[in-house]
C-alpha cells in the first residue's frame, strides 16, 4: 500500500533570505521524523523549497 502527500510551501519573494531555507529543512526533518519507509521529492522554484511530496510505504507481512 503507497500513501502520497504534497506539503507546499509559501515563502516571501525577498532576496537572499535564509529563514525559508531553514523553515524547508525544519519541515523536512518533521517529515523524516514521521516516515518509517518511503521517499521525500523536493520541488524548487527560483532556488527555494516550494513543495515536498511524501511517498510513504506501508509493509505487510504474510
Amino acid at each position: 500500500m503507497t500513501e502520497h502527500r504534497t506539503i507546499e510551501l509559501r515563502h516571501s519573494r525577498a532576496e537572499g533570505q535564509r529563514p525559508d531555507i531553514i523553515a524547508s529543512i525544519d519541515k523536512v526533518r518533521d517529515v523524516l521524523e514521521g516516515l518509517r519507509f518511503g521517499s521525500i521529492t523536493l520541488t524548487v522554484h527560483d532556488a527555494r523549497v516550494v513543495q515536498i511530496d511524501v511517498t510513504e510505504k506501508t509493509r505487510l507481512t504474510a
